[in-house]
């Protein structure tokens, strides 16, 4: 792997050469299954940089089937632009879609390619699409990504209209935070757009192309983190209005009247958010912010997270809530049977219940419920009085001790527990990529010195929104009552917190909202017991780690948020 460039990318000199036209702004697909983007803007449009022209290399010439190292399986071309190609393609070893990008290996900017993907790889933050591989094979270059066949582009969530206020809050948040995290290494990505952020299934937004779109198209900037400020802002205000904030069309979205300048997203649109349009354009307005309020710019990613954080906290909309049905009467309560169908109109008379058991057999009843409650009144009176007069003589008789039936039900002892032994482990992944796959079997192996180790996060103590937990699923090896867990930490600190799950199998069929929860614990310190209020049976245990503390530097990571577990006992 490269080193990280202290620039946003290293981009071929050849600054000689003409600008890109517009013809080079069209679709990439960097891992959305049936998805492809459509970047029909001009850079003028974006407010991008500029870019500089392709060498004379042509694109390979490259079909469906054709194997890269024997490994990746090329599926589909999704874009054939400007001397480089984008696919669909296969890892047939680990069995998935990827996203690959290819190019010449003379190409003016394969240099840049690569270091750029090195560089976005080391980064190795979940909130943007991975890079998995970076390569020269021969007269190729390529670049091996992750394929999400969960997310969806920003440019399709537009086409339906704007986004609610939280979740255009959650996205200026989650993508702000990310690219400061990213510009903090040196990192920049130069073409942030609607094609270029994705939502997931569970709500977490991810970024693709860090560095590598950039390089691409031999786009570079003098100021990349001003830059990225202001396409994240271009971002917030096409959320809050489905409109792009410069006079040309892009991304299927209308561009602002000419002649009129940059207004804010609040006199675009009514009922747009104050506080998130005035944000908009301290990113956007190079000049300041809203005349109004006359807020300092935000020119750099961290001082977007700053403007962020000082806002008042945007909160999920409440649950609609829907009106229960209408009760309805059965035949049988109506009472038709036997009885005409009413007229319209017609009042019908209500008739009187008959008295309360006034038959022979009513009053028989009667008088056997009376009898049985004064029978049982006397024998109550009667065995309150008897242990009366028995405490009494206790008490006159100081030499006699009281004894306890041994016997008792409720001084029986409670069977003890029992180690249960573990038969077999595996990773679970709800989301991303895996911790630590080939570690697992560390945790059970009554060695205290190993362990499993989670990757580093740059946020937390919890793991959401970038990823919902990280686990491992037990094979008890038959069904076992499980009543209690017991797990050593590496790392102490605030905080640890760890659900225990009984699932169907190593490789559950449902997600943890569809498992049973058998216990869960937080910790800060060493180890941590989670006890079941009662015991459950099953053969399979999902360890559901959802907050790790933030831990210094070793051996194995940098600091940041992440934990190891070195060993997991079960007792039933």
């Amino acid at each position: 792997m490269a080193e990280r460039s202290t620039a946003a990318v290293d981009v071929a000199d050849n600054s000689g050469d003409e600008p890109l036209t517009a013809q080079a702004d069209q679709s990439t697909a960097d891992g959305v299954a049936n998805n492809r983007e459509r970047d029909t803007d001009s850079d003028e449009a974006q407010g991008n940089p500029t870019s500089e022209e392709s060498g004379k290399a042509s694109p390979p010439e490259l079909h469906s089937g054709h194997k890269l190292a024997r490994r990746y399986r090329l599926e589909e071309c999704v874009t054939r632009l400007d001397g480089f190609s984008s696919w669909r393609a296969v890892d047939e070893k680990l069995r998935r879609a990827v996203g690959v990008h290819l190019l010449p290996a003379d190409h003016a900017r394969a240099r840049s390619v690569l270091a750029s993907a090195r560089s976005s790889a080391l980064l190795g933050d979940p909130r943007f699409v991975q890079v998995l591989d970076a390569v020269e094979d021969n007269d190729l270059v390529y670049v091996v990504h992750e394929w999400l066949p969960d997310a969806t582009e920003l440019t399709a969530l537009l086409a339906s209209g704007p986004l609610e206020v939280y979740d255009a809050y959650q996205m200026v948040s989650q993508v702000a935070s990310a690219m400061a995290a990213a510009h903090r290494e040196g990192l920049a990505h130069l073409r942030l757009n609607p094609n270029a952020v994705l939502r997931t299934s569970t709500g977490q937004w991810r970024i693709r192309g860090l560095a590598v779109n950039a390089a691409l198209r031999g786009i570079s900037s003098d100021t990349p983190q001003r830059t990225d400020t202001e396409a994240i802002g271009a971002l917030l205000y096409a959320t809050l209005t489905q409109r792009w904030p410069y006079e040309s069309d892009a991304y299927g979205l209308a561009g602002l009247p000419k002649d009129i300048g940059l207004i804010p997203p609040d006199q675009v649109r009514a009922g747009v958010h104050r506080g998130l349009s005035e944000l908009a354009m301290r990113a956007l307005a190079n000049d300041g912010a809203t005349a109004s309020r006359h807020e300092s710019p935000c020119t750099t990613p961290e001082e977007l997270v700053k403007a962020i954080g000082e806002m008042p906290r945007i909160r999920p909309p409440e649950p609609a809530y829907t009106a229960p049905p209408q009760y309805q009467r059965t035949a049988y309560q109506q009472g038709p049977y036997g009885r005409p169908a009413p007229h319209p109109g017609v009042t019908q008379p209500v008739p009187t219940p008959p008295p309360p058991l006034q038959s022979r057999t009513g009053k028989a009843l009667k008088w056997s419920v009376s009898a049985l409650l004064i029978a049982a009144l006397g024998l109550g009176s009667w065995q309150l009085a008897d242990a009366l007069m028995e405490r009494g003589g206790k008490a006159d008789n100081p030499n006699q001790t009281q004894t306890v039936d041994g016997g008792d039900k409720n001084n029986e002892q409670t069977s003890p527990v029992k180690p249960i032994s573990v038969q077999g482990a595996q990773e679970y992944v709800a989301s991303g990529s895996a911790q630590a796959p080939q570690d697992v079997t560390n945790t059970y192996d009554a060695d205290a010195s190993t362990f499993w180790r989670t990757k580093k996060y740059t946020d937390g103590p919890k793991l959401a929104p970038y990823k919902p937990g990280v686990g491992i699923v037990y094979d008890l090896g038959s069904p076992q009552d499980v009543s209690t867990a017991s797990i050593g930490l590496r790392y102490t600190g605030d905080h640890t917190t760890v659900h225990f799950y009984a699932t169907d199998s190593l490789s559950p069929s449902t997600g943890v909202d569809g498992m049973t929860e058998i216990a869960s614990a937080t910790t800060t310190g060493s180890s941590l017991t989670a006890k079941a209020s009662k015991p459950v049976k099953t053969r399979y245990v999902l360890l559901w780690m959802t907050d790790v503390p933030n831990a210094p530097s070793d051996g194995y990571s940098g600091a940041g948020y992440k934990q190891a577990i070195t060993d997991v006992t079960f007792k039933g």
